[in-house]
C-alpha cells in the first residue's frame, strides 16, 4: 500500500499517492477548522510508509503524534463508520523532539558559517548596506580560514573588522564604523532573544532527520516552536536554513517511489513576510528544484495567498479547510483558493469553502501521470495518535529513548575565530617586539598593525605561534574531512556545503 488516505465522502475517496509525495503540497484553512489534524494524518501516513518527516509544533498539539490516541468514543466510532474504516486502532508514532532552546527537545544548532550572510542578515534585520558589510566580514573569515561557529566568533570578527576597517576596505570594499556598530547592536539583540543557544556545535546533521525506527517506520521530527514562533524572523530563517541545507547536500535522485523526507512548513506566511525579492526568488528556486532531491515540502497557512503564486502553482497536493469570507481580503482569498482547484461539476468550490464543517476539507491530489484530480469535498480521516498536547513526563520519556540525545545534548566549543583572535591579541600584548620583528618595509614598529600584519601573522606566524602554512603542512593528513581541509562554498541561500560534513 503506497497511498495515504486523506478523506472520503459517499462516493469517492481522496488518497495521496506516495509516488507524488515529493511534488509538494498545501494545507490551508482558518483557525480551528482542522489543519493540524490533516497535517497529522499526512505525517502519520508518510511515517507508516517509512518516510521521515520534519514539522514545527507552534501550538504544542502536534507533540501528540508521539502518543497513542485514546480508545474511540461514540463520536469517533461514528466518524470511522462513516469513513468506512474498520482497522483503526490507537497507535503512537516514532518521534524525536527538537528545540532550539534545548528545553522541550534536543538542542538544534547551526554554525554562523553554515547560516551564511544572506540568511543571517535577514534574522538580524539588516539593511542592504549592512548586509554588504556582513558579506565582507564572512569573506575575510573565509580567506583567513577562521571558523565562525557561534555568536562570540561573529562579535570577534566584527571587532577585528572595526580595528582594521581601512585595510579591509582597501582589499574588499568600503566598510564603515557605523555599519559595523549597527550589526553589533543587532547581534546583541539576537543574543538577548536566546539565539545564542542556536549558533554553535555540534551542528545538526541531516542524517539524523532522515531516520527510520527498528520496524522500518519513518521518524517524525517535531520541533518545539511555541517560543520560537514569537520570534518570526528567527523561526522562518531557521526553517529556510534547514531547507537550503537539504537542497545543497542531498544528491539528485529523480522521481522515486516515495520521498526521502517530507518537510512541513507551518505558519508559511512568516517565510515570505518582508522577504526581499532576491531572497524570495531563491526560495522559489529551492522549492522548484528540491523535488529532484526526493524532498516534499508542504506549506500550512490560513490563506492560500500567503504563499506567492510562483510557489503555489507548484503545490500539486492540496487540502483546503474552511475559510471565512468576512472581509474583502477574505473574499479574495476564497476566490483565489477556488480557482486553484481542478473543477468538479458537482461542487461549487467557492461556496463550499465557506460552508465546510470542522474536520471537512476540499482535497485534490496528483494521480497517474502527475495530473491533479478533480476536487472532492471529504471528511478527513482520524489519526491514530493523540490529538492534543502531551504531559512533561510523557515528553521526558520520549526524549530519554531518543537515539540522538548523546550527540546533541552536550555543546562543544572548539577553537574558532574568537579564540584565534583573542590569542593573537594576548601574544602581541605579551611580546610587542613581534610587531616590529615582522613589520614590512616602510612601516614603523610603533605604527598600528594593519591588514598586512594580520595576513602575514596568520600565514607565517609569530615568534610564539606557528603560522597557517606551517600548521597546514603538519596537519595535511588530518585535514581531510575537516573545515580547514575543504573549500568553503556558499549555496543558493547563503549557507555552506561541504564544510562540516
Amino acid at each position: 500500500m503506497t497511498d495515504i488516505l486523506i478523506g472520503r465522502n459517499d462516493h469517492a475517496s481522496v488518497n495521496l499517492d506516495a509516488r507524488y509525495g515529493n511534488r509538494h503540497g498545501m494545507i490551508a484553512g482558518a483557525t480551528g477548522t482542522g489543519k493540524s489534524v490533516s497535517l497529522m494524518v499526512l505525517a502519520e501516513g508518510f511515517s507508516k510508509l517509512g518516510v521521515p518527516c520534519f514539522l514545527a509544533d507552534a501550538k504544542g498539539d502536534l507533540a501528540g503524534l508521539s502518543m497513542p490516541a485514546a480508545e474511540p468514543g461514540d463520536k469517533l466510532k461514528a466518524r470511522l463508520a462513516q469513513l468506512g474504516i474498520t482497522d483503526w486502532k490507537p497507535q503512537a508514532n516514532p518521534v524525536i523532539f527538537w528545540d532550539i532552546y534545548g528545553k522541550l527537545g534536543h538542542p538544534v544548532r547551526a554554525t554562523i558559517s553554515e547560516m551564511g550572510p544572506t540568511l543571517l542578515g535577514r534574522v538580524l534585520e539588516l539593511n542592504d548596506t549592512q548586509e554588504g558589510v556582513l558579506e565582507v566580514i564572512f569573506k575575510v573569515a573565509d580567506d583567513q580560514g577562521w571558523l565562525l561557529l557561534d555568536l562570540p566568533d561573529l562579535r570577534a570578527m566584527l571587532s577585528f573588522a572595526s580595528e582594521n576597517a581601512k585595510d579591509i576596505s582597501a582589499h574588499y570594499g568600503l566598510i564603515s564604523a557605523q555599519s559595523i556598530a549597527a550589526i553589533q547592536r543587532s547581534v546583541l539583540k539576537l543574543e538577548q532573544d536566546g539565539a545564542d543557544q542556536f549558533f554553535g556545535e555540534p551542528a545538526l546533521a541531516l542524517s539524523d532527520l532522515m531516520r527510520q525506527d527498528m520496524s522500518g517506520r519513518g521518524v517524525i521530527n517535531v520541533l518545539a516552536a511555541d517560543r520560537l514562533i514569537l520570534k518570526p524572523r528567527l523561526y522562518s530563517t531557521f526553517l529556510l536554513w534547514l531547507l537550503s541545507e537539504l537542497f545543497e547536500q542531498l544528491p539528485e535522485v529523480g522521481d522515486l517511489d516515495q520521498p526521502k523526507l517530507v518537510f512541513f512548513f507551518d505558519e508559511a506566511h512568516l517565510l515570505f513576510d518582508d522577504a526581499p525579492p532576491a531572497l524570495q526568488q531563491r526560495v522559489e528556486q529551492v522549492v522548484r528544484l528540491i523535488r529532484s532531491k526526493g524532498v516534499g515540502v508542504y506549506f500550512c497557512s490560513q490563506n492560500p495567498d500567503d504563499v506567492p503564486g510562483n510557489i503555489l502553482g507548484q503545490l500539486g497536493n492540496r487540502v483546503q479547510h474552511a475559510l471565512r469570507a468576512f472581509t474583502p481580503r477574505d473574499q479574495k482569498a476564497v476566490k483565489a483558493a477556488a480557482e486553484t482547484f481542478v473543477a468538479n461539476p458537482a461542487i461549487n468550490v467557492a461556496e463550499a469553502i465557506t460552508q465546510l464543517a470542522v474536520g471537512e476539507a476540499l482535497a485534490s491530489t496528483l494521480r497517474d501521470g502527475g495530473v491533479p484530480s478533480p476536487v472532492e469535498r471529504v471528511m478527513v480521516t482520524a489519526p491514530t495518535a493523540r490529538i492534543g498536547a502531551i504531559t512533561d513526563a510523557e515528553r521526558s520519556t520520549v526524549r530519554q529513548r531518543s537515539p540522538v540525545g548523546s550527540t546533541y545534548d552536550t555543546p562543544v566549543n572548539r577553537e574558532s575565530a574568537a579564540e584565534i583572535l583573542a590569542r593573537r591579541a594576548n601574544e602581541k600584548a605579551a611580546d610587542p617586539q613581534a610587531v616590529a620583528t615582522h613589520a614590512p618595509a616602510g612601516t614603523s614598529a610603533s605604527s598600528e598593525p594593519g591588514w598586512s600584519d594580520a595576513v602575514r601573522d596568520a600565514l607565517l606566524g609569530t615568534s610564539r605561534r606557528q603560522g597557517m602554512i606551517e600548521a597546514m603542512a603538519k596537519s595535511a593528513s588530518r585535514a581531510v574531512g575537516s573545515r580547514l581541509g575543504q573549500q568553503i562554498v556558499r549555496g543558493v541561500l547563503g549557507g555552506i556545503f561541504g564544510g562540516k560534513r
